[in-house]
């Protein structure tokens, strides 16, 4: 009857015999295969091409095939989408090999990384500069921590950041000559940039020493100086001519025919509206109606001057809005 025993010795035979012991080179390989399944020799070179983990299918016709629903390497788990490290607060490092870094790829849009709050429920995305921007440039932080009311800024022009501290604590820091009190007028303003820009004369096509004209308390507007105005000639047409004060107050017409007149946009009434007319005659002489508005002395309208190239100045004014212009001789026959 045959022995039980815990140890088969299966000696594999040789080429020339060995007698009584051939079965010894067979328990050698069943000692190495028992190393191998219970993890004390190495696996080196295996190809597993078919089968599957965890229901997923391993290797194929091509490679990257596969896949697996988790993975545990030594204390990091990769799962899904996770890269989880399993001790205790422990930490998740990426090294790249010298000069590399760790780079994050974009896909239809630019590669950004975003910082969750602890319950992962919203958080702050970085992202890099869009493709159309053609950016490519580095950032260095700053060497140790700045100070409370520090800035974040650039030092030196070529992306090394420093904490720098704002010198400016007054107006006259930043440049400014005006008091407090002046520069909050402003608050509570509602004029436009460009309305601002109107005390700026010369964007406007006129330059003066000083840009800004004031009145004082009582609303009275002063000039120290000479005053200069515009003389704006009229032309007609179709033997009329439109006298439009919002052009000027000195007007001139070199008469080429027989004209009749008009006179548009006076102030308001209860202001005033005044202007002058220089009539030059031509070689032939011509006449002018005058708007039915206008009140002359002893109501009659002055004769022109009949004289080729004579000059007569005539004077209007209105206070009801051009209801009625007075309307005066102020020369004739001047030329």
């Amino acid at each position: 009857m045959a022995t039980n025993t815990t140890n088969y010795s299966l000696l594999k035979p040789t080429v020339s015999g060995d007698n009584g012991v051939w079965g010894g080179y067979i328990n050698q390989d069943l000692d190495s295969l028992d190393s191998l399944l219970g993890g004390g020799t190495p696996i080196v070179g295996i190809d597993i091409n078919s089968g599957s983990i965890d229901n997923a299918p391993i290797g194929a016709a091509t490679p990257n095939t596969g896949a697996f629903t988790s993975v545990a390497v030594d204390n990091i788990t990769v799962d899904g989408q996770q890269i989880t490290s399993t001790n205790t607060n422990g930490n998740i490092q990426l090294f790249a090999n010298g000069t590399g870094y760790v780079e994050l790829y974009g896909n239809t849009n630019a590669g950004a990384i975003r910082f969750n709050c602890e319950s992962n429920s919203h958080g702050i995305t970085i992202k890099g500069a869009p493709h159309s921007a053609g950016a490519t440039y580095s950032l260095e932080l700053p060497n140790a921590l700045g100070s409370s009311g520090q800035v974040l800024s650039l030092s030196d022009g070529a992306g090394k950041l420093a904490f720098t501290t704002i010198a400016a604590t007054t107006l006259s820091d930043l440049g400014i000559t005006a008091s407090a009190s002046e520069i909050n007028k402003l608050d509570g303003a509602t004029v436009t940039t460009t309305e601002i820009n109107y005390l700026d004369i010369t964007s406007l096509g006129t330059t003066e020493a000083s840009k800004a004209v004031t009145a004082d308390a009582n609303g009275v507007v002063t000039f120290d100086n000479g005053k200069i105005e515009e003389s704006t000639a009229i032309t007609s047409s179709s033997n009329a001519a439109t006298i439009n004060l919002r052009d000027g107050d000195n007007f001139t017409h070199t008469l080429t025919e027989n004209v009749t007149y008009t006179f548009s946009n006076p102030a308001a009434s209860g202001k005033v509206s005044a202007f002058t007319l220089k009539v030059i005659q031509d070689s032939s002489a011509r006449t002018i109606t005058w708007p039915g508005s206008v009140d002359w002395a002893a109501a009659t309208a002055p004769t022109l001057t009949a004289t080729s190239g004579g000059v007569d100045v005539f004077v209007f004014v209105t206070y009801d809005g051009g209801t009625n212009y007075y309307g005066f001789t102020a020369g004739q026959a001047m030329g």
